[in-house]
């Protein structure tokens, strides 16, 4: 299907399609969806985790629900429960999620790369009381230095050959019963408590209920009017995006094919060889080496999230398909979404409009409107946001103004409606009185293909308040000689303001991360006695 075939589908207005989607009822929670699912489609394709050749139909979805959900009761996981889920991409994992849900329980995702740190701080936050954990995560388990009275041995569940003392996964599994139909949950019970990894302090779990995830699911599918059969994911599922994802495919019928970790180099390849309608599309598969094969796709959509902006409509015209920014976050769901029929919004930078079910509004500090054109914090309500930060009443009651979910992104709205985000509320360089993105000069110097990713922070300044620094991750073929401080800055000058060229050039060869992949820059900057040390000086034009 060819980009201009999509465009030319007819197809109600994006405001028709948002008040069909709203006025709509809610399934009762996720089980009636997936019941739903299975009577209309029960020898459809739910999944394909086509790297480890697992696959399951709809009527064989529910009955391995029902029967896991029913060896999870006889362990003592009921309504209420906290259990820790610390597996990869790995069927038992959706199943695992959807077995909770059936029970009224809540899962706790855990990073499967965590430390012993990292996943002790989230079992103690999180109150969590049993954990199915993958074998290849135990050394975790066994460096804890403690671990939560509440979880012993017989509460942890193993993914893998039978542990001594614990309990198999694949047991529980076995002995289930297909038939088991406990008390379903209500729309507004707990499912997830979902951590958020933040670029400073601890992350704090996001509690999600079922409304929350039936009304992403839905704004997922129906946003656009198109039928979606197969659809990718290929990002941990122990974020939040593989979860919508399956979600997605349940209203349609779909099958989801899943990946067992994101890669650059292999995307184009499984979109076209699987002939995925649906993904969200990693902006570093640009920099692959074009094919022939580049247009032969069957894609409908592909979301993309911060992608360059000069560089949007080369993407499309590419690989011939439609790339739709969006905006969404784990407290808030979807948010913003540019229709796909927006063809004119290409290459604008925008996120788009609100999402059925979110309103919108740019706001001061105090949380006063402010007129269209202006910068200001996006703020989100709705139905189905997050019920709060779990056991932190104090950063819940820091998040809102009032209803409104204060989403810490500046962003500005256009006379026609649509929104687009300038940077972080607490991620700005001001210099000589001039607030500078770091998004924005991050985006500039990574759009180089020499560079594989950036990061820009402040470095005080006696004169000017604040001076930019951005450190650059060369890709594995280009060396510093090769791509030189003055490089970077003729290509900045090219795109950004005087006052935004970044001051300070320093060469790394990896930046410091969160669990969840994002940048730390607390760690940039947080142990440096003199952020100039070992940096190119683009002013003085030498080395400190």
């Amino acid at each position: 299907m060819s980009r201009q075939s999509v465009l030319a589908a007819a197809v109600p207005s994006p405001e028709e399609r948002r008040r069909r989607i709203e006025q709509e009822r809610l399934p009762g929670n996720l089980m009636a969806l997936l019941d739903a699912a299975a009577d209309a489609a029960p020898d459809a394709l739910a999944w394909n985790f086509f790297e480890s050749g697992e696959t399951i139909t709809y009527a064989g979805l529910r009955d391995t629900v029902r029967r896991l959900a029913s060896g999870l009761s006889q362990a003592g996981i009921g309504s209420g429960s906290h259990v820790g889920v610390m597996l990869p991409n790995v069927a038992a994992l959706p199943l695992t999620w959807l077995a909770l849900a059936r029970l009224g329980a809540v899962m706790v995702p855990l990073n499967i790369a965590y430390t012993a740190r990292e996943l002790l701080y989230v079992l103690e936050d999180g109150d969590v009381e049993h954990l199915v954990i993958d074998q290849a995560c135990l050394p975790a388990l066994e460096a804890l230095d403690r671990r939560p009275p509440q979880l012993d041995d017989r509460r942890v569940i193993v993914l893998g050959p039978p542990q001594t003392g614990r309990r198999s996964w694949d047991g529980m599994l076995q002995d289930g019963d297909a038939r088991f139909e406990p008390p379903p949950p209500d729309l507004d019970d707990l499912l997830n408590i979902q951590y958020t990894s933040g670029t400073t302090g601890f992350p704090k779990g996001c509690m999600l209920s079922h409304r929350y995830w039936l009304t992403i699911g839905r704004v997922a599918a129906h946003r656009d009017a198109r039928r979606y059969e197969r659809i990718l994911s290929a990002t941990p599922f122990f974020y939040m995006d593989p979860q919508w994802h399956l979600l997605m495919a349940l209203h349609h019928r779909a099958t989801l094919f899943v990946a067992r970790r994101q890669s650059a180099s292999r995307f184009m390849e499984w979109v076209r060889r699987y002939r995925i309608q649906f993904c969200m599309l990693p902006g570093i598969v640009l920099k692959q080496p074009p094919t022939p094969q580049d247009r032969d796709n069957d894609v409908i959509r592909a979301n993309v999230y911060g992608f360059d902006r000069a560089r949007h409509a080369e993407l499309e015209e590419r690989f011939d398909l439609c790339a739709r920014e969006a905006f969404g976050m784990t407290e808030i769901g979807s948010g913003l979404s540019v229709p796909l029929e927006a063809a004119e919004m290409v290459g604008s930078g925008s996120c788009g409009l609100p999402s059925p079910f979110r309103e919108a509004r740019i706001a001061d500090d105090a949380g006063n409107n402010l007129p269209d054109g202006s910068i200001g914090e996006l703020l989100i309500r709705g139905p189905g946001l997050l019920r709060g930060y779990y056991n932190k009443p104090e950063a819940t009651a820091a998040a809102f103004h009032g209803d409104w979910f204060r989403t810490g992104d500046l962003f500005r709205r256009d006379a026609g409606g649509y929104y687009t985000i300038v940077g972080r509320v607490k991620d700005m360089i001001r210099r000589a009185g001039e607030n500078i993105a770091a998004r924005e000069v991050e985006a500039v110097v990574a759009a180089l293909p020499e560079v594989l990713e950036a990061a820009a922070v402040p470095v005080p300044d006696p004169t000017r308040g604040e001076e930019v620094k951005i450190y650059v991750v060369l890709q594995p073929d280009h060396t510093r000689a090769g791509v030189p401080p003055e490089r970077i800055v003729a290509h900045c000058a090219q795109h950004l303001a005087p006052f935004k060229l970044p001051r300070y050039i320093a060469y790394a060869a990896e930046l410091p991360k969160t669990a969840s992949g994002k940048i730390a820059k607390g760690q940039l900057v947080g142990g440096a006695a003199d952020l100039r040390v070992g940096s190119y000086d683009r002013v003085e034009g030498n080395w400190r």
